[in-house]
């Protein structure tokens, strides 16, 4: 039940960040380093008061290092990628393409000592073809594949790759200190591209927007962090949940959804519930 608590907690942070990137990038017109230099300097500000109440335990050695590292690099592509996906993608479709690592995250929890569970993998199969049926929805009339295709691949891959090297270095490095120097080691990194005073000169009312929105970001790190020290599986299916938030607020907006659409996310919930269930009987 806490881990379901603590997976619906993340949701609602990162729908709001969802339509904050989705905001910085079409409407705010921010380019993918000044994204992401945004993101990690204004959540490694805010993550300094949680520091305090969090595991910061370090060990001196090769692998603390490399996980920053890798954890950095891992958030550079994510955002870089995303940035570029979402020329063409809706924030709605771009989480049903994060569907497609939940296999991979759960045969991950096995190789890490999960039990499996057949009943499980059908319900991420069912999952799955709800995020298919929702892909092929497309709310956008032509979609541009192969200008995207090579920044999804990449995209999809340090999402999954983000919450494995969190769950493999955790016994070198805690999750919050592998992702709050990360963070500090990319906004060193971009001041030269992304020109924070040009970004501030360009849009100060988005830049505003977009700084604020990392507060939920924070909260929702951390404790995605904490989900994915119990199981990728569920690490991964947080981006469906976030999905179906993202639909339930389109149609409070009165937005048009086809009927493959709305078929796909009742489906996509049946899918979600039952993994949970499954993993409680």
């Amino acid at each position: 039940m806490t881990v379901i608590i603590m997976m619906l907690s993340v949701v609602a942070c990162y729908t709001i960040c969802s339509l904050s990137d989705k905001y910085a990038v079409s409407t705010a017109k921010f380019n993918g380093s000044e994204v992401t230099f945004l993101m990690a300097a204004a959540t490694s500000f805010f993550m300094l008061f949680c520091l305090p109440f969090q595991d910061l335990s370090f060990k001196f050695c090769f692998q603390s290092f490399l996980a920053i590292g890798m954890i950095a690099t891992s958030k550079m592509l994510e955002f870089q990628m995303g940035a570029r996906v979402l020329e063409e993608l809706s924030a709605f479709e771009v989480k049903a393409w994060l569907g497609i690592t939940l296999f991979v995250s759960y045969i991950t929890d096995i190789i890490y000592g999960a039990s499996p569970s057949i009943l499980r993998f059908l319900f991420i199969a069912v999952t799955v073809a709800g995020l298919v049926l929702i892909a092929q929805s497309g709310r956008k009339e032509s979609i541009n594949y192969k200008k995207i295709i090579l920044p999804l691949i990449v995209y999809l891959g340090v999402k999954y790759g983000y919450g494995l090297v969190i769950k493999a270095f955790t016994p070198y490095i805690s999750s919050t200190m592998q992702l709050f120097w990360a963070l500090i080691i990319l906004t060193i990194i971009l001041i030269p591209s992304a020109k924070p005073v040009e970004i501030f000169r360009k849009n100060k009312k988005g830049m505003a927007v977009v700084v604020l929105t990392k507060i939920p970001n924070v909260a929702g790190l951390l404790l995605e962090n904490a989900v994915i020290s119990i199981s990728l599986a569920n690490y991964s299916f947080i981006q469906p949940m976030i999905l179906i938030a993202l639909f339930a607020i389109g149609l409070a907006r009165h937005e048009k959804y086809s009927k493959l659409s709305l078929a796909g996310s009742i489906i996509c919930i049946a899918g979600i519930v039952g993994f949970q269930l499954a993993g409680i009987l």
